[in-house]
């Protein structure tokens, strides 16, 4: 366990340059005495690491010290031939990439991993988009890419929804590109604010001549985090009050989408008829229409009136025509 972590002291100096003993204790989680500690034995086994004091000062390696102790344990190996997404790297323009770097690290494995690393292949397979859906086609992806890349402000021509709907276009400091199950998305800088855009959507793209200064603060993750958990809230901006038959609630977590089945889920009890009543979140009353009616007669709309009224719409005009046409001619 110790040995681990010296090396990982030594990679993280080689890899990031000068790091402070808090800097380090943080990424290897452990207390800044023990960072103390390791550094002392590291420059007693002599591993040229040194200390410069002051503000700025910090533990670094003497200029052009590279260390040899790479060797991957079978778990690392694992890792990195799962991490392998050929088709997010293909849609990049980074496939013969992946499939070269692959290449180097199966030559570079002993023969034991090397041989492992054939059988995750064999067992493990990632597929990203999600069921009955196809990777969206995102043409402009690779330009998109090379400009987050190589730091080159855009001006794009984008169709959007909302406040977005039609046509607009958008000058702005492209920071990161994320794959959502199969869709791809841009976050970029639009005078100093963060916003989020789907590329497929992206009708026309310039890469202009002058570069951009990332955000020394900017975390790709971590925003996309804030901005998933956001806008799955914004997403169901009202709500319905249904009852559920027991069976639609079992059928509704395998045709409604996740927030509103578990709303289902979490019905009140059986009244004397055996339904469960429930408030579900519903995106628009439109979008409800559609999922009340995948349920049939196993779930009633008990408000908002309009929306039981179009239910009760829908379900007259589907009657008449089956009335209309008892069997297809």
């Amino acid at each position: 366990m110790r040995a681990a972590r010296l090396l990982s002291v030594v990679l993280l100096l080689q890899n990031r340059g000068r790091m402070t003993a808090a800097e380090l204790a943080d990424e290897l989680e452990v207390s800044v005495r023990t960072v103390y500690r390791d550094v002392e034995s590291l420059a007693g086994i002599g591993i040229p690491i040194y200390a410069e004091h002051g503000a700025a000062g910090g533990y670094q390696l003497v200029a052009g010290y590279r260390t040899r102790l790479t060797g991957l344990t079978e778990q690392e190996a694992d890792t990195l031939f799962l991490a392998g997404a050929p088709g997010p790297a293909a849609q990049l323009g980074l496939g013969s990439d992946l499939a070269a770097a692959q290449l180097k690290l199966e030559a570079a494995l002993s023969p034991e991993l090397w041989a492992r690393a054939g059988r995750i292949r064999e067992r493990f397979h990632l597929d990203a988009p999600s069921w009955f859906r196809q990777a969206e086609d995102a043409p402009l992806l690779t330009e998109v890419a090379d400009a987050v890349w190589n730091q080159r402000r855009i001006v794009m021509h984008y169709w959007g929804w909302g406040k977005l709907r039609g046509g607009v276009d958008r000058e702005l400091d492209p920071l990161g590109v994320v794959c959502k199950a199969g869709q791809w998305y841009l976050v970029g800088r639009v005078e100093e604010k963060l916003r989020t855009y789907r590329v497929a959507r992206i009708l026309t793209l310039t890469v202009l001549p002058d570069h951009f200064d990332r955000p020394a603060d900017f975390d790709l993750a971590e925003y996309w985090a804030t901005w998933a958990r956001r806008f799955e809230a914004n997403v169901y901006r009202a709500e319905m009050t249904v009852r559920l038959a027991a069976e639609a609630i079992a059928k509704a977590q395998h045709i409604w989408s996740v927030v509103p089945a578990r709303a289902a889920e979490a019905a009140d009890p059986p009244d004397e008829d055996g339904w469960r009543q429930a408030v579900i979140p519903i995106e628009s009353e439109n979008h409800a229409l559609v999922e009340v009616l995948k349920l049939g007669p196993l779930i009633e709309v008990v408000a908002p009136a309009a929306l039981r009224d179009r239910v009760a719409e829908a379900a007259a005009d589907t009657a008449r025509i089956y009335r209309r046409n008892p069997t297809p001619p």
